[in-house]
């Protein structure tokens, strides 16, 4: 990691490539199901936020104040430095008390709460270290003396579950199961074990470990060979592997004893243990995949992605810039339903920051709400609604990236973007949102055309520059292009696609309720291409729109289609010759505006209910009862029966 920021903070690009003539075992970079998409959009992707969570979390279990239990972690963490002091391997060689390891300073600031500088693993260190493993035969055909050898006892290994799915964010019962499954496989006690070497990135591991096997944190054997990761070095240097290589030559220097290494990644999300020792014993291979099915039976907790409302916090970190708290960021449970979340602070909310740090945060009653970046939280309703208030829907003078244009009872909406082929990114799906919002709340506008500028696309889906560039990625509520998650829709919306339709552009396409397509248009949901899923509604909408079979291999290979095929299909409802699919689709406006505006958005709300029923029989036979009133009681139903016995055009007005 030194390695690679170096060569990032002087701009060059090194060859990173290896050649070998033997096979290699690449396992990827083991990320996944570590890291989610909830908890990028709520700002929770750094370890020390989450470890804090955990730490945070089994402080509020012991009733003890931040101070307090920093003290505590510097107990555990001041023998640690002892270790490394002696290690010549080790980056830090100097020892700490556990005063030195908790009190805050100018050189050992905090990073997070309830973190200091010393509490953390230190991850800018360059260091190596390699195995040999044989079998018994291989090595006495290569001639290793048998008092190098060093056997493997018992060992196992778990994968806990989400962070979100955790019932208790106090400990991880994944970890010790796979210690205590280890320790049963080579068939010792806790007792019996004369080393231990256990993964100490933070705290909090070391406490889950020893929480559960009765381990004292002072215990005269210690708890680790190394000096631990804030000392020793890690985690992106192989922390375990340094910890087998040191536990062997500690086993080599006392013949019969035994050493465990328990092994951690990602956010207490993956362990491995398992003992060692110099004394024979044949190697039993052993499975850990009936632990993982205990595992993945536990239940979870209900998870609210979108909360709101009254709640309560479960756990929290503060996270410090050079140690100056800057954000907030909360696991909460809803009062309404214990629904569990993860929300933050809105950025620079001052108010809530110092509110937060008046007073013990955990067990405090908070307010949450969803907004298109993510699950924001304050003190009070009044805060929350101060800082996010209800906008009156209405046009703005200007758009950045789209133009409209209304022209009596129709909006035109084109996305502005053509030198990127119509992609979006954040500020686009917001200014989408505004105008659908205002679009929808205004009833002199009936239908809606929406295209992308120029001739070449309209909409190539999501801005993947932008995201490469590890930009935020969010949307708002209302979904890709301000639709595709868009509910109580009454007005119908035509897509005028023009070009490309691909990825993003194709689902909102699915998402409109109409669409035109010139001859040169192209569609397809590409995203398996760029490694990416149809994750804004395509792989919901294009099965239940085309046959299954088709959907299935359009969103498998993400194969184009062109307009005549998408037409028999069933995606478009008209094919417009080239460049005309936006004159298209004014014709068909003309048509629909044609019609009632009270029938068209009754209509449309009868059929969008509809559709969450399953059974047609069912379905039909439901009253509808409002919409049935608000139609048979409305101006433009009696407008429209007049204006069929005089013989003349109604003169339709929305009521």
């Amino acid at each position: 990691m030194s390695t690679a920021r170096h060569f990032q903070r002087e701009g060059l690009s090194p060859d990173w490539s290896v050649a070998t003539d033997g096979p290699v075992e690449d396992r990827g970079a083991g990320i996944a199901g570590i890291i989610t998409f909830y908890m990028m959009q709520n700002q929770l992707t750094s370890a020390p936020a989450v470890y804090g969570f955990f730490d945070n979390a089994r402080r509020g279990k012991l009733g003890l104040t931040e101070d307090q239990y920093r003290l505590d972690m510097g107990k555990l963490f001041s023998p640690f430095t002892k270790v490394a002091a002696n290690n010549p391997h080790a980056m830090s060689k100097v020892e700490f008390t556990a005063e030195e390891i908790a009190t805050v300073t100018a050189d050992n600031r905090m990073i997070a709460s309830p973190y200091t500088r010393r509490l953390v693993a230190r991850d800018q260190v360059n260091q190596s270290a390699a195995l040999i493993i044989t079998s018994v035969a291989k090595a006495r055909e290569l001639g290793v003396p048998e008092d190098k050898w060093v056997y493997l006892h018992g060992y196992a290994e778990t994968t806990e579950r989400m962070l979100h799915e955790r019932q208790d964010l106090a400990r991880s019962p994944a970890s010790t199961l796979a210690a205590r499954a280890a320790l049963a496989n080579a068939e010792v006690s806790v007792e019996q074990i004369d080393f231990f070497d256990l993964y100490s990135c933070f705290p909090a591991p070391v406490y889950n470990i020893c929480d559960d096997l009765g381990i004292a944190f002072d215990d005269p054997r210690g708890l680790t060979v190394t000096g631990g990761l804030p000392f020793f070095g890690g985690a992106g240097n192989n922390y375990s592997m340094h910890a087998i290589a040191a536990m062997i030559h500690k086993l080599r220097l006392d013949r019969g004893s035994k050493g465990f290494v328990g092994a951690n990644g990602g956010f207490m999300s993956k362990y491995a243990a398992a003992v060692y020792s110099t004394e024979p014993k044949a190697f039993v291979p052993f499975s850990s995949k009936g632990l993982q099915r205990q595992i993945n039976s536990w239940p979870a907790p209900e998870m609210s992605y979108d909360a709101d409302g009254e709640a309560t916090i479960e756990t929290y970190t503060v996270i410090y810039n050079k140690g100056v708290a800057s954000s907030l960021i909360v696991v909460g449970r809803l009062k309404h339903n214990d629904a569990r979340f993860i929300a933050s602070a809105q950025p620079e909310d001052v108010e809530t920051l110092e509110c937060f740090m008046a007073e013990e945060p955990l067990g405090r009653t908070i307010f949450v709400k969803k907004v298109a970046e993510g699950n924001r939280f304050a003190f009070t309703q009044a805060r929350l609604e101060s800082l996010f208030p209800e906008i009156e829907p209405a046009f703005a003078a200007s758009y950045q990236y789209t133009s409209i244009k209304r022209n009596g009872h129709l909006l035109e909406v084109s996305i502005n973007r053509p030198e990127v082929k119509n992609c979006l990114h954040p500020p686009a799906h917001e200014e989408m949102d505004s105008i659908f919002n205002a679009f929808y709340a205004d009833p002199e506008l009936w239908v809606c055309i929406l295209t992308g500028e120029g001739t070449e696309a309209f909409c190539t889906g999501n801005d993947l520059k932008w995201s490469a560039a590890g930009k935020p990625v969010y949307l708002p509520n209302s979904g890709f292009g301000g639709l595709t998650t868009r509910e109580n829709r009454n007005k119908p919306i035509i897509a005028a696609v023009n070009g490309y339709a691909m990825g993003g552009g194709l689902e909102i396409c699915l998402a409109c309720d109409l669409v035109v397509a010139d001859t040169e248009a192209q569609l397809a949901l590409s995203e398996v291409k760029v490694g990416l899923y149809a994750g804004a509604g395509g792989l919901v909408r294009l099965p239940r729109q085309i046959p299954e079979k088709v959907a299935t291999e359009m969103i498998l290979t993400g194969r184009r289609i062109g307009t005549e095929e998408a037409k028999l299909l069933g995606l478009v409802n008209r094919v417009a010759p080239a460049g005309k699919a936006l004159e298209i689709a004014r014709e068909l406006a003309e048509e629909i505006m044609d019609g009632s505006p009270t029938s068209v958005r009754i209509s449309m709300e009868i059929m969008n209910e509809a559709k969450r029923v399953a059974d047609t029989d069912a379905a039909a036979r439901i009253r509808f009862e409002r919409q049935s009133s608000y139609c048979f009681t409305s101006d433009d139903m009696q407008e429209g029966l007049q204006a069929f016995v005089e013989k003349r055009k109604p003169k339709w007005k929305n009521r």
